[in-house]
């Protein structure tokens, strides 16, 4: 099966009150572990891949590995520019093979934001590829961008509305508490922004920051509408707590395969349990 756009299942996830996750991939051990657990679950995904990311694998690479990925396991698999910094970078990416980018104008003027989202859903419709907008500055870090909490601002609900009725993005990133890295303590999320937004507009909201978010948090959030999670931060964990066990228990292993696999095996179980969490199991 090819590479889809977000539009092959989010409609379908704000509909029947579920969640798709966005899991980022890092390298090629992201990439099998996110995909083996969405095939034993038969649930969508999308494939959040940063600038930073792409820096690190090369867009050739990055794509490749999303192409496989989906011919093998038959699912509906976005390919996603997540934080996409500009109009030049989304369309590098859909010419490479992306089939959905985010272009992020959070930290413009509501103005401007709106104007350059427009310009990158024109060209990205026009070509069949999903667009995901971002208002409001969500806090923690995301690459080497960090925003301290004194500098993240909540959206506001009427700015959101009209954020979509004049760009018309696929899904709508909006800041409501949650924070990009792991919490120190627990997030408090304005259940009422997405429940305001979310009534209003025909398309998801899209929480991020969803690693170390309490379960029953995620719950609620996919109630009031969120139809979209992305989760990096607690793979990123998984596999480095992973790797650290497995050097500290053998001091003779020198072969990458050896502790990569458990790496893998932890990521797998990380995005099997979100997956279910967030209600995307059998939805493919």
């Amino acid at each position: 099966m090819p590479l889809v756009s977000m539009n092959e299942f989010l409609p379908k996830a704000k509909a029947g009150k579920f969640a798709v996750g966005q899991f980022n991939m890092n390298n090629l051990e992201f990439a099998q572990a996110i995909t083996e657990a969405a095939m034993e679950e038969k649930s969508p995904f999308i494939f959040g891949v940063s600038e930073g990311a792409l820096k690190y694998m090369g867009i050739e690479y990055t794509v490749a590995l999303a192409e496989a990925a989906a011919k093998q396991s038959g699912l509906p698999i976005a390919l996603h520019l997540d934080h996409g910094s500009s109009f030049e970078m989304a369309m590098k990416c859909i010419r490479a093979g992306f089939t959905s980018v985010m272009f992020d104008g959070s930290h413009y003027p509501l103005e401007e934001n709106i104007a350059i989202t427009k310009e990158v859903v024109k060209a990205a419709h026009a070509m069949g590829v999903s667009v995901e907008g971002e208002l409001g500055t969500i806090g923690g870090v995301e690459d080497d961008i960090s925003v301290d909490e004194e500098h993240a601002s909540l959206a506001k609900p009427e700015e959101a509305i009209r954020f979509y009725e004049e760009t018309g993005v696929d899904c709508l990133a909006i800041a409501v508490g949650t924070a990009h890295g792991m919490y120190k303590g627990e997030p408090k999320i304005h259940y009422d922004i997405i429940q305001k937004v979310t009534d209003a507009i025909p398309v998801p909201v899209v929480l991020h920051g969803g690693s170390g978010v309490p379960d029953e948090a995620i719950r609620l959030s996919i109630a009031a509408g969120v139809g979209k999670i992305n989760v990096n931060t607690e793979n990123q964990v998984a596999c480095t707590n992973a790797i650290r066990e497995k050097l500290a228990s053998d001091s003779k292993v020198y072969d990458p395969r050896k502790y990569m696999t458990p790496a893998r095996d932890a990521m797998k179980a990380v995005v099997r349990e979100k997956i279910r969490l967030f209600g995307s199991s059998n939805q493919a």
